[in-house]
């Protein structure tokens, strides 16, 4: 399992918009071949910047199934213009994991 990270940093004033347009965004993912989850969060010190976490089976899932898909364009179209500056994205795999029990 790959972990791709990526920090968004949005246009001030357009969080709802963004918010908004991953919500359709999100669908596209979703339906990648390779896709295992996602999730979006807000920082909560600077409510403009958001962690974008995307599990993939493998690499290349993301790298060349998704991003050279013609589905990545559509994504681009909707998400693309709200980031100031463009995010930086890094790939991670796990060396250690643990789970807290209730």
């Amino acid at each position: 399992m790959i972990l791709e990270v990526a920090v968004l940093t949005i246009k001030l004033g357009a969080q709802v918009e963004f918010e908004n347009a991953f919500q359709r965004a999100f669908n596209i993912l979703a339906a990648m071949p390779g896709y295992i989850s996602c999730e979006l969060q807000r920082c909560i010190e600077a409510k403009n910047r958001y962690v974008l976490l995307v599990r993939w089976q493998t690499l290349e899932d993301h790298t060349l199934g998704f991003r050279q898909s013609p589905e990545y364009q559509t994504w681009r179209a909707l998400l693309h213009h709200f980031y100031e500056p463009f995010p930086t994205v890094e790939h991670y795999e796990t060396v250690l994991s643990h789970e807290s029990l209730p």
